[in-house]
């Protein structure tokens, strides 16, 4: 029984699951696109982009500052889910190093595809007798 009890608070110590794979896939790209259309908006086709295109047109050429703030706001914001990631795991019991490491990681570059996992994940708690 005691092998048992040390075993689950090792595991909530070290909890961690990968993102899944599409909520993160669309953040990368979502993100990529921003970048690219912020620093290097002369070699985007937007003639290809279906009605994307004429949309970040308009926006890149009637406000680009406003493009730019608002990607650096997007980073800002996948730093203070990152950190928030990490108040989580103290508050969750995770205790591992390595764990929070690649919770703050995957956090920063996926965000909430990643922080709502941490969110969900209730670890067992010990009883009182």
């Amino acid at each position: 029984m005691v092998v048992a009890k040390s075993e689950a608070r090792r595991d909530a110590a070290t909890y961690f699951r990968a993102a899944r794979p599409w909520p993160s896939l669309v953040t990368v790209l979502g993100l990529g696109y921003f970048a690219w259309v912020v620093f290097w908006p002369q070699s985007v086709p937007y003639q290809s982009l279906g009605p994307l295109g004429p949309f970040t047109k308009y926006l890149v050429d009637h406000h680009h500052t406003l493009l730019r703030n608002g990607y650096w706001l997007a980073w800002l914001i996948h730093v203070g889910e990152s950190l928030y990631a990490m108040v989580l795991c103290k508050h969750k019991g995770i205790t591992d190093g390595q764990a929070q490491l690649l919770w703050f990681l995957q956090t920063f570059f996926f965000g909430i595809a990643s922080l709502s996992i941490l969110i969900a994940y209730r670890p067992k708690h010990k009883k009182h007798n």
